[in-house]
């Protein structure tokens, strides 16, 4: 099995780490902002307190505090000056003497979110030996406070703030993270390993049914992957069986294949000698049976191509489709006993391009089929028809239909569901269903198609269909 260099589900983990990292990122900026704002509102309601309690105090209005009690209230707001203001007079609670110049003024009262967010960025990125004058309403806002101190005190409790936060978004990241993690490897993570692994095995030995994916059952999309994988397997294994088994069986045709050769050489060298005999009944045969050892002969030196799955290219050239026809029901040869009608129904004057040998051996597979398929009944009523029918015809859009029609039971529902495809669309016991292979395939070569027609009678319907301008000359009677 390939190493994995990097697996998906330390991606994931890593990925939702991050997420869960920026989310908190994005809830810290508001955060840190509101906490700087409460800071100082808090010290400015200690002073407003303060002051509230000296009026007490004293309400004639002298010296609030003493001088110690000013040195507390400073250490206890870390602050430099503090006062209230109310009714519009300011009053001094406490000052320290080294009160220096104020950089930075910050009035509560005319606060707003981005305000309050790029002064806790200033404060966290440059506040640390500055002197800032805080003041703003407290209660009903009949009383202002006013404090003035260094900003290193509020950034320093920022920086703690921050780092608590970091902390505390280190751990839900890394407890989300493992939730995502622990979920997404066991209903996903998991199954597609199982998968990959699978198919790492099934690739190593295709043939061996039993590294085949058994499917969980799951009914989501994991689910119907691994059915989908298993029947893809499956279809494979299938079809690596039949590609061994149609190997084997081309190694027999060539084998046979090279004898019959000379078998057939030797009979053409006998159907030559008796060409030069003088009985009639021997001049109206050997014609017939030298055209039939030639193309025995071209269908040998084919065998191996098909068994390769290539047909040569078609050499087309122009030939009277009536005359094909004539050679094509010689050859069929069908016996008097089986009184078989093999009707000619093409107009003399068509004429069609196409390879005249190869399309002689799709006429010849599809009467053989429906010769077949009528002989088969010989044993029912003798008052049926038994007859075979070729037509063809020019369309109105240029095609020439070619219809190869028989009065047989026609075609069983299993055989036309793989009617094309070799050793499976066999109609008969002991079949190949090569002869339709091998009709579709050279039509196919010509650029046309073949199909089974649906009829309204009974037997089988066969419709050729060749493209426009492959035909000449007059059309034929009807053919439906």
């Amino acid at each position: 099995m390939p190493l994995v260099r990097r697996r998906i589900s330390t991606r994931l983990l890593l990925i939702t780490m991050l997420a869960v990292m920026l989310a908190e990122v994005l809830i810290f900026v508001p955060s840190i902002a509101n906490f700087r704002e409460e800071w100082l509102s808090a010290k400015i309601e200690t002073a407003a307190v303060a002051g509230l309690a000296s009026r007490q105090n004293n309400p004639q209005g002298d010296a609030v505090l003493g001088p110690d009690q000013e040195a507390s209230l400073l250490k206890a707001l870390d602050a430099k000056l503090v006062a209230i203001v109310e009714d519009d007079v300011s009053r001094l609670l406490a000052r320290d003497d080294t009160l220096d110049v104020v950089d930075l003024q910050i009035d509560l009262s005319r606060q707003n979110p981005f305000r309050m967010v790029t002064g806790a960025l200033n404060t966290l990125l440059s506040g640390d030996d500055r002197t800032m004058r805080v003041f703003g309403p407290v209660g009903d806002g009949s009383l202002v406070g006013e404090v003035v101190m260094s900003e290193y005190p509020l950034r320093r409790d920022m920086l703690i703030y921050s780092r608590n936060i970091l902390f505390l978004s280190l751990a839900i990241a890394s407890f989300a993270a493992l939730l995502v993690y622990g979920s997404i490897s066991a209903y996903l993570i998991r199954p597609i390993q199982a998968m990959t692994g699978s198919m790492i095995r099934f690739g190593e030995k295709p043939a061996d049914v039993s590294r085949i994916i058994r499917p969980t059952g799951r009914d989501d999309e994991i689910g119907v992957a691994e059915a989908e994988l298993a029947a893809m397997q499956t279809r494979l294994a299938d079809t690596l069986r039949e590609q061994r088994h149609l190997a084997d069986l081309g190694l027999a045709v060539s084998k046979i294949n090279h004898d019959l050769r000379n078998i057939l050489a030797s009979a053409q060298m006998i159907s030559d000698r008796l060409a030069t005999l003088n009985d009639p009944r021997v001049q109206r045969v050997a014609p017939m049976l030298l055209r039939s050892l030639d193309r025995a002969l071209n269908y040998t030196q084919s065998v191996l191509a098909y068994g390769s799955a290539v047909e040569n290219a078609p050499v087309k050239r122009r030939v009277r489709l009536k005359q094909l026809v004539k050679h094509v029901f010689e050859m069929v040869a069908v016996s008097p006993e089986s009184k078989i009608d093999c009707v000619n129904a093409v107009g003399g004057g068509l004429e069609v391009e196409v390879d005249p040998d190869q399309f002689h051996r799709v006429l010849v597979n599809l009467c053989r089929n429906a010769v077949q398929a009528l002989e088969g009944n010989e044993a029912e009523e003798p008052s049926l028809v038994r007859r075979i029918t070729i037509a063809a015809r020019q369309e109105a859009d240029g095609e020439t239909l070619i219809v190869v029609e028989d009065t047989g039971p026609g075609l069983p529902e299993r055989a036309r569901e793989n009617l094309f495809k070799a050793f499976t669309g066999s109609v008969r016991s002991g079949g190949t269903g090569l002869g339709l292979a091998i009709a579709a395939e050279i039509v196919e070569a010509h650029g046309g198609r073949i199909a089974l027609a649906d009829s309204a009678t009974p037997g089988a319907r066969f419709e050729i269909r060749l493209p426009a301008g492959s035909s000449h000359g007059a059309t034929a009677g009807p053919v439906d």
